[in-house]
């Protein structure tokens, strides 16, 4: 087995927390000890672009034990435990190519060994290993059964590739599940953005204006969040219905160029590009600070700030940057803010920060979209040979199996619909 890995010294520390972990994956452990007897799949190669962390793990765990083959790469450079990864090597003996702080040739070396690997099917996170698959490696496209997407962004550029007629495999939208984005996104981002905003930056999070970029499920459940830590919650955004529902849900809804007047802290999570760009840092408080909990990189446009700072302090603080903007006087005091010296606080390079600040979602919401993860991969391997090269929904019989399953191990008991109320729901007839 090869592998590219930190230091495989680490394995032990990242075995105790992937074990932690697994105690809160109840859904995840009883799809696993079915598979470990069923072996669904059997002799197949599993080639996974994730995030590479403790809950990832017991995903890897699961697929191994279904009897696949797995490698597992990054999908984020910054988003890497690497005591996870020499763990997973060392002690679950499965592929693992990534490294924490990797540069960009590592990353895209890193998903050239996941598709040389030659898989049967892939898992995603952002679709850079489709992207990939579909520049370079086209001809390997026919061999892949089929692949599952579990982010936003992936999703959203997968179906643009259905679009203009060129996908080249069948798609599983696992992100669009409901037990995946209504939970992992809302509650997941949401928890995990403000803990790596509070361990990158040790702010208190009450009475600062938080302007949420971006009111999907991410950032509804930022939003949220923030203002059950004491937050004034602005929000902007470009669509109309999500506007108004932002604004009913009892937020301020402004365009980014007034929010950025007014912001203490800034937060993207729209899966687009460019969405805080130069314009709105000339705009900002001194001492502002900015994030992103987007897949990629690019909802900040860093570039721009770059060239508006004067100075920048790399790691103020474990990934805060600081960019000074406007020319500091030899000898202090200088005006700050609006028409002098300012500074804007950049988190985590702009990438994940509830990844890169962070560890990411908490084990008990991945359950639910790593068990969603999971029975879509089995949904491929049995009916690969009946799907078009399209994007499909996870089905909804396997939805409700795991959100039984996670009732179940919440102890939580609902009612069920009686005879009659069935009959009635189904009929016409009956009126008022």
């Amino acid at each position: 087995m090869t592998y590219d890995v930190k230091d495989l010294k680490l394995a032990e520390a990242g075995k105790k927390r992937i074990e932690w972990a697994s105690k809160d994956m109840p859904v995840l452990s009883l799809v696993k000890e079915r598979w470990a007897k069923d072996k669904p799949l059997r002799g197949l190669k599993l080639s996974a672009c994730l995030h590479v962390t403790a809950e990832t793990a017991n995903l890897a765990r699961t697929l191994k034990a279904g009897g696949a083959e797995v490698l597992l790469c990054a999908s984020n450079p910054l988003s890497t435990q690497d005591d996870v990864a020499a763990a997973l090597v060392k002690g679950y003996g499965i592929a693992v190519y990534a490294i924490h702080g990797e540069d960009k040739k590592t990353y895209y070396s890193h998903l050239n060994a996941a598709l040389k690997f030659g898989p049967n099917i892939t898992m995603d996170d952002g679709a850079d290993l489709l992207t990939l698959l579909h520049t370079e490696y086209k001809n390997q496209a026919k061999n892949i059964w089929g692949s599952m997407e579990e982010t936003t962004t992936g999703v959203i550029r997968l179906r643009a590739l259905e679009k203009s007629g060129k996908l080249a495999v069948p798609i599983m939208a696992v992100n669009d599940a409901k037990t995946k984005n209504m939970f992992d996104n809302r509650y997941g981002t949401g928890q995990s953005t403000l803990d790596g905003i509070i361990r990158a930056t040790d702010i208190l999070i009450a009475g600062k204006n938080a302007v949420v970029a971006g009111y999907g499920w991410c950032g509804r459940g930022f939003a949220a969040r923030a203002r059950g830590m004491g937050a004034k919650v602005i929000v902007a955004e470009v669509d109309k219905i999500k506007a108004l529902e932002a604004c009913m849900d009892g937020f301020q809804v402004m365009a980014m160029s007034e929010a950025a007047k007014v912001g203490d802290l800034f937060c993207t999570l729209t899966g687009d590009i460019n969405v805080i760009r130069g314009e709105h840092f000339k705009l900002m408080k001194d001492g502002a600070i900015v994030c992103n909990s987007g897949h990629f990189d690019v909802e900040i446009n860093v570039k721009e700030l770059k060239k508006l700072a004067g100075k920048i302090n790399k790691n103020v603080r474990n990934n805060v940057d600081e960019y000074v903007i406007g020319k500091t006087p030899l000898n202090p005091p200088f005006k700050r803010g609006a028409g002098g010296v300012k500074s804007i606080y950049l988190l985590a390079e702009g990438r994940l920060v509830n990844l890169a600040a962070a560890e990411g979602h908490p084990a008990s919401v991945m359950d639910m979209s790593f068990a969603t993860q999971a029975l879509a991969t089995e949904f491929v391997a049995k009916n690969y040979k009946k799907l078009d090269k399209k994007v499909y929904n996870v089905p909804e019989e396997l939805e409700q199996w795991i959100a039984d399953l996670k009732l179940k191990s919440m102890n939580v008991k609902i009612d069920k619909l009686t005879a009659e109320q069935e009959e009635y729901l189904k009929g016409w007839e009956t009126g008022t």
